[in-house]
């Protein structure tokens, strides 16, 4: 997940409003597991870097996440050990199962299946890997894999530039291939990219995430290398090539044998008109264009918005006919990350700079209403999910839906008492519940995250976990919070109402239960 420290995210304008009551909080006023389909699937969810540690163990090699970190981008914090999950994941699935997930979400670490990116497969990876998801399996856990979570290997970064390069595309579609091959047996859910969108808009414009691509005005990091006004283009195009080609690779030499599904991750906000004038209505539009429609407009019509290639120009590649075919239609799902609500006001004189990136070719300004809620949290604003599964039904034609992350940030301290959590997911979950009664082709929730993890902005300064994990004990126990009883309860089947909270007492005795672990 992007800490709440990058919604500055390409250059854009927030503006902090005291607005209380500005944002409005819509969702069924009581609930329970039970009002949900038979066959709609909760669960939680982290990444290979961010969760598995052993960066150095059994052949894996650096990725551009590596790297980043390494750099000292995160506050000097890396993911060298992270949770520890590559020797604790039969702890962590035990952990699952008493929370009572019905899924788990994990990526797979590109560098350490095939450690340069291409050639022969690690055999430890792939032992870790395999016995990873048969632990999921046997514990009555759907594994619900993504390919690739922001951790190109950085052999590939070295050799040709990465996602900036067409070659990535055969080097990807290798990597997935071995993935189906080997795991797709038992895997009936993949994903080939998290946050497409926002991985190359802070990757490749600002430069604040890997790669630690930009160059000035606009990037925030200190970048050596890269062009913001046309990197993020180049790469987003790569990424759907790749996807694409991934894919069809799936559909034609495996999905007949194995039924399962595969889509693509983006990042949703629900963005909303700062004031009824109809320049902030269109711009709105014209921002879910360049964020949302950059990506899924050539998954489900071919190619990108035209507001996108015209503001974009030449900067932007354009597919070939045979390309627009591969793409179109491309996902039997698609994912989707959402935590918040911005509001949009028409920018025009960002179209009027000599050197533009995305952000100016957007011309919007994005604001952040905060109203009382602290500035280290998200303003709980579950119509924001209900907009946005409802954008997608009536432009995109109501495609299967997850939402693969949901989560409220909070300051990383030792606190189990997380009730800001518990309200969030407690409305969030709501308002999805009402998204399905208008309609949606939603299937499946997950929270972010299971685990308080190594965060990619933020490192371990800022937690979203359902456990709290003792970084300071060499052990690196769990320990519950209010909002893993709180979820736990949901998924047994407790009606949840407005104000359904459990005792402090109890947390702290079920708390005390693993500590003595």
């Amino acid at each position: 997940m992007v800490a709440l420290s990058s919604f500055p995210l390409v250059s854009l304008v927030l503006i902090y409003l005291s607005a209380p009551g500005a944002i409005l909080v819509l969702c069924a006023e009581e609930f329970s597991r039970n009002d949900f389909p038979l066959d709609f699937v909760f669960g939680s969810g982290t990444s290979a870097y961010q969760v598995e540690g052993a960066a150095f163990e059994d052949g894996r090699t650096p990725s551009i996440w590596d790297t980043f970190a390494h750099d000292g981008n995160v506050h000097g914090d890396t993911g060298d050990i992270a949770c520890d999950g590559y020797h604790k994941y039969k702890e962590d699935v035990q952990l699952m199962v008493e929370t009572g997930l019905e899924a788990y979400r994990f990526s797979i670490a590109w560098s350490r299946l095939i450690p340069y990116g291409r050639g022969p497969v690690n055999p430890k990876g792939l032992e870790y890997y395999s016995n990873f998801i048969n632990e999921l399996i046997r514990n009555g856990i759907q594994p619900h894999v993504t390919l690739v979570h922001s951790d190109l290997p950085q052999a590939l970064e070295d050799e040709y530039g990465g996602w900036i390069s067409r070659k990535v595309v055969k080097d990807f579609t290798a990597y997935a291939d071995v993935c189906f091959r080997e795991f797709g047996d038992r895997i009936l859910h993949w994903s080939t990219f998290n946050e497409a969108n926002i991985f190359v808009l802070g990757g490749y414009d600002v430069g604040f995430t890997p790669p630690n691509r930009c160059s000035p005005p606009f990037g925030v990091a200190n970048c050596s290398k890269g062009n913001s006004s046309s990197e993020p283009y180049i790469a987003a195009h790569n990424i759907l090539l790749a996807h694409a080609s991934a894919a069809s690779l799936y559909k034609n030499k495996y999905q007949g044998k194995q039924k399962g599904l595969i889509g693509i991750n983006i990042f949703a906000y629900w963005l909303v008109p700062c004031t009824n004038a109809t320049e902030d209505v269109i711009a709105t539009q014209r921002a879910n264009d360049f964020f949302i429609g950059w990506f899924v407009n050539p998954l489900v019509f071919g190619d990108y918005p035209n507001i996108v290639r015209k503001n974009a120009g030449t900067r932007i590649p354009a597919f070939t006919n045979l390309e627009s075919q591969q793409v179109k239609g491309s996902f039997d799902f698609l994912g989707l990350n959402h935590y918040a609500t911005l509001y949009i006001k028409d920018n025009p004189n960002k179209l009027n700079l000599d050197i533009r990136d995305f952000n100016a070719d957007m011309a919007v300004d994005m604001i952040s209403v905060h109203g009382d809620t602290p500035p280290d949290q998200f303003p709980i604003a579950p119509s924001g999910l209900v907009g946005v599964l409802e954008y997608f039904k009536q432009v995109y034609g109501n495609p299967p839906i997850y939402i693969h992350e949901n989560g409220q940030q909070t300051r990383r301290n030792s606190t189990l008492d997380d009730m800001p959590r518990v309200n969030y997911l407690r409305g969030f979950i709501g308002g999805l519940l009402d998204a399905l009664r208008n309609g949606s082709n939603a299937r499946g929730y997950f929270t972010w995250s299971f685990l308080d993890v190594f965060e990619l902005l933020d490192g371990y300064n800022s937690a979203f976990g359902l456990y709290y994990v003792d970084f300071d004990d060499k052990d690196l126990k769990r320990y519950p919070k209010r909002s893993a009883h709180w979820y736990s309860n949901f998924l047994k089947g407790m009606r949840i109402g407005p104000d359904a909270v459990f005792e402090a007492e109890t947390i702290s005795s079920l708390s005390q239960s693993h500590s003595s672990q």
